[in-house]
């Protein structure tokens, strides 16, 4: 069978690359190729291409990729990457109105500006809007679900605007409609003394500098922590911190934060973290699940 053309494609604004390097984009730096690597211009051609895009082509989404592995063998079908038409923050009397590709940090900024509390927490998750939303992110805390008001999510129907409620927040998950991809949401937040409000952020900052490998080439989080535990506790009882495969390694510093120290394959990395749970398992019971999101094909 013939690999699909851009052409049959819809008749998008944005741009299109095919065979298109994700390592780059991703923290990790490490990775396969897209198929094609989509950017919308804007919601309309989002939307645009949700509705006519051929339905042989798988669709994955992609955010800031600060917890995503991209396997060696690329993603098939359409990765798409919301960008520039997707970054606006706007900043209410009680809130603050944000694209899915603004950073969560840049949202916790403007809303310290403006003398708007409750969003502090937001400067300690490294990645964008759409993500922290789609997978209910938190530190500190404090998860989205406890200051969303809504988000707009974009769907092959058109689009909707969906409460937290709707949106059925559990830990590190939510509820998206089939195919649907987040494009704004809005938070609210209370009115805050700027210096309080700085104070936070600082110490938050300061907190995950100490703590996590932050200048490292990582995916953040790489497990959830199991109901009762904590994630890091278990693979450090587990006797994992450190521990290598070629030069994927098991942060020192915070152990469940998987490191490429250089030249790592996503296979390291991922062959890494099933061998941390393995170990996990035999010497604690406890079955870890990954927060890192793994996508694509692993190699031929």
């Amino acid at each position: 069978m013939q690999n699909p053309s851009p052409a049959a494609l819809p008749p998008l604004r944005g741009r299109i690359q095919q065979d298109a390097p994700l390592a780059p984009l991703t923290w990790f730096r490490t990775g396969g190729p897209a198929e094609f690597l989509v950017r919308p211009a804007d919601v309309d051609d989002l939307l645009l291409l949700l509705r006519d895009r051929p339905r042989d082509l798988p669709l994955t989404v992609i955010g800031a990729a600060s917890n995503l592995l991209v396997r060696d063998g690329g993603v098939r079908g359409l990765v798409v990457k919301l960008a520039r038409g997707f970054s606006e923050i706007v900043v209410e009397g009680d809130g603050i109105l944000a694209g899915a590709a603004a950073l969560d940090a840049t949202v916790a900024e403007h809303a310290a500006a403006a003398g708007l509390a409750g969003l502090e927490f937001l400067c300690g998750i490294p990645g964008a809007i759409g993500g922290a939303v789609a997978m209910n992110a938190g530190a500190y805390g404090a998860e989205v679900k406890d200051m969303l008001d809504w988000a707009e999510v974009a769907t092959p129907s058109g689009l909707l605007r969906l409460s937290a409620q709707e949106l059925g927040f559990t830990y590190r998950h939510s509820t998206l409609p089939q195919d649907g991809v987040v494009v704004r949401a809005r938070f609210r937040a209370i009115p805050g003394e700027a210096t309080a409000i700085a104070a936070k952020m600082n110490a938050i900052r300061a907190a995950r500098e100490e703590s996590q490998p932050v200048r490292a080439r990582t995916g953040g989080s790489t497990f959830k922590n199991p109901e009762g535990h904590k994630a890091w506790a278990l693979i450090d009882a587990a006797g994992c911190r450190g521990l290598q495969n070629g030069d994927a390694q098991i942060s020192e510093k915070h152990c469940n934060f998987l490191l490429n120290l250089g030249v790592a394959t996503a296979s390291d990395l991922e062959g890494l973290g099933e061998t941390v749970r393995a170990r996990v398992a035999a010497q604690s019971g406890v079955t870890l699940e990954w927060e890192i999101k793994r996508i694509g094909e692993f190699p031929a």
